[in-house]
């Protein structure tokens, strides 16, 4: 942090409590906001050149390990874009079977953020050991519910960090109910662990501070959506995966290793838990949506600091959807759907826990993969992280250098952004002049 005349520079070189690397730059001049920027400086990974000359099976396995806390996201949108071109058609059991998957990586993600990585911005630690000394019982019941999340992604996914079996078309192996049961009590433990989050986390200290950006999730008819849907926003917008081309542009900007997204019509767009709640409450479970109406929160709620209270209401969502799924589990006839290649493009999109993740592949006559491209939640979120440091500043620019500095990194770590799955694209073209 540096102070020049009039002008104040707040800098943060390395963000801590986010997945990946990334700096914070602020630069106020006479009091006004002059500069914002969140520096994603993480070297790109290229994983859509990886993907190129590879079987159409493999995507699902490849992609999981641009992320080793939502590999799931990446696997179901993998599988989903790769039978949307293929013409597969996937049982209803398999896509209940996908969903209790998915439900296992909400738990352990949602959970990990609200209380190792967001918590201790709350309650005024610079970690979680820290805060682990004073309030030893929460981060105890943190890391609780991250293993029943854990322990749901290794019965059904073969493996708690990049599960191994998914497959295009549904899964190697379906579990049996025998092999399935073992996991309802700590789920229904870790069901009272959510709804006392919800609790806690609504109890917090935030600010007050209420955005309009445009909210972008999955929508489903009859479920709050997760695996599969389609697009829509606050502004009424309604699109499928195979569309976002024709509604959303990515754009290079000099100061960031990743890919900024915006409507086509220039507008910011936010995607992530407070887009799901906004556009999906009545589709919670009846227990998420009474534990999120006694914790004052219902639509709309538009305050990127009360996205910690959301994400707990998701946390009983998918306890709670787990649990359903479980009782109603019947194995399917066959673990997969029979899948032909041809020359093809798809496009698949799911609900990762920071948000829309969208994938698109063409492939050859013999299932190869000619071209990949992924638009990851944080890409899409990155030009709204800086409008609400903007606003954040420009509200709260009287306040000391490191105090503001903190608040400025919390208000990044509201969206929890996952730095490393942002910087993956293959090309970066800079003009410079």
């Amino acid at each position: 942090m540096a102070e020049n005349g009039g002008r104040r520079t707040i800098k943060t070189d390395f963000l801590a409590r986010v997945e990946g690397e990334g700096a914070m730059r602020v630069v106020i001049h006479d009091g006004s906001v002059e500069d914002v920027e969140l520096r994603i400086y993480e070297p790109p990974r290229f994983f859509e050149a990886f993907l190129r000359g590879r079987s159409f099976l493999e995507a699902p396995d490849i992609t999981a390990r641009i992320c080793g806390i939502c590999p799931v996201a990446y696997q179901m949108s993998a599988c989903n874009a790769m039978e949307d071109a293929l013409g597969v058609v996937v049982d209803e059991p398999i896509w209940a079977l996908r969903r209790l998957l998915y439900c296992g990586e909400w738990i352990e993600s949602h959970a990990l953020h609200v209380y190792l990585l967001h918590a201790p911005d709350f309650l005024g630690y610079e970690s979680a050991p820290a805060m682990a000394r004073d309030h030893p019982e929460l981060v105890a019941q943190g890391l609780e519910l991250k293993k029943a999340g854990n322990q749901l992604m290794t019965v059904v996914g073969g493996r708690e960090i990049h599960p191994i079996n998914v497959r295009v078309g549904g899964f190697y192996r379906a579990p049996s109910r025998r092999e399935l049961a073992p996991l309802v009590e700590p789920l229904e433990r870790a069901r009272e662990i959510a709804l006392e989050t919800v609790r806690v986390t609504a109890a917090l200290p935030c600010p007050e501070l209420e955005l309009d950006h445009e909210l972008v999730a999955l929508s489903e008819e009859s479920e709050y959506a997760i695996e599969r849907g389609r697009i829509v926003s606050s502004r009424g917008r309604d699109f499928t995966p195979s569309e976002f081309d024709d509604y959303v542009v990515e754009e290079h900007v000099e100061r960031s290793n990743a890919l900024h997204a915006q409507l086509v019509d220039g507008t910011t767009y936010l995607v992530g838990p407070l887009a799901r709640f906004n556009l999906g409450f009545e589709k919670l479970t009846p227990l998420a949506r009474e534990a999120a109406r006694e914790a004052g929160l219902e639509p709309p709620s538009r305050n990127p600091f009360r996205s910690i209270v959301v994400r707990s209401v998701e946390l009983v969502h998918a306890c709670d959807e787990a649990l359903r799924l479980i009782g109603d589990y019947e194995p399917p006839d066959r673990p997969f759907a029979e899948v032909e290649p041809h020359a093809a493009v798809g496009f698949g999109a799911t609900e990762a826990p920071r948000g829309l993740l969208w994938h698109r592949y063409e492939l050859d006559d013999e299932g190869t993969i000619l071209d990949a491209r992924i638009v990851p939640p944080t890409s899409q979120n990155q030009r709204a992280i800086e409008h609400d440091l903007r606003w954040f500043v420009e509200r709260y620019a009287d306040l000391p250098d490191d105090e503001l500095g903190l608040r400025c990194e919390q208000a990044i770590r509201n969206h929890d952004p996952c730095i490393s799955c942002a910087t993956h694209f293959l090309q970066l073209e800079v003009d410079r002049r």
